[in-house]
C-alpha cells in the first residue's frame, strides 16, 4: 500500500495545490473528518493523500523557521531598479 501511496501522492498541479489550501481554510484542525473533507474539495486526492501533503507542508514550514532552508542566491541587477521578479534568483543552489 506504500508504494501505490507513495506513487499518487508524487504530483500536485497548482491547482490542487490551491484547491487543497482554500479547503484548508475551511476545514480547520477541529472540523471532524478533516482530511476526508480537504480530499473532496480537492476532489482527486484521498484523505491519506492529503494529510501527508499536509503532513510536508508543516515540515516545510518548520524548517524555514528554523533557518534550515538556504536562502536563493540573487543576480545582480544592473538596471539601477531595487525590485527583483522570480527570474531574478538563481535557483541552482
Amino acid at each position: 500500500m506504500a508504494t501505490s501511496f507513495m506513487s499518487s501522492n508524487s504530483s500536485w498541479t497548482s491547482k490542487q495545490n490551491k484547491m487543497f489550501e482554500r479547503a484548508l481554510a475551511v476545514y480547520d484542525k477541529d472540523t471532524p473528518d478533516r482530511w476526508q473533507n480537504v480530499a473532496k474539495a480537492v476532489g482527486s486526492k484521498s484523505a491519506e493523500e492529503v494529510k501527508r501533503h499536509y503532513d510536508i507542508l508543516v515540515e516545510d514550514l518548520v524548517n524555514i523557521e528554523q533557518d534550515l532552508v538556504p536562502l536563493p542566491k540573487y543576480k545582480n541587477v544592473d538596471d539601477g531598479s531595487q525590485s527583483m521578479g522570480i527570474t531574478d534568483f538563481d535557483w541552482s543552489g
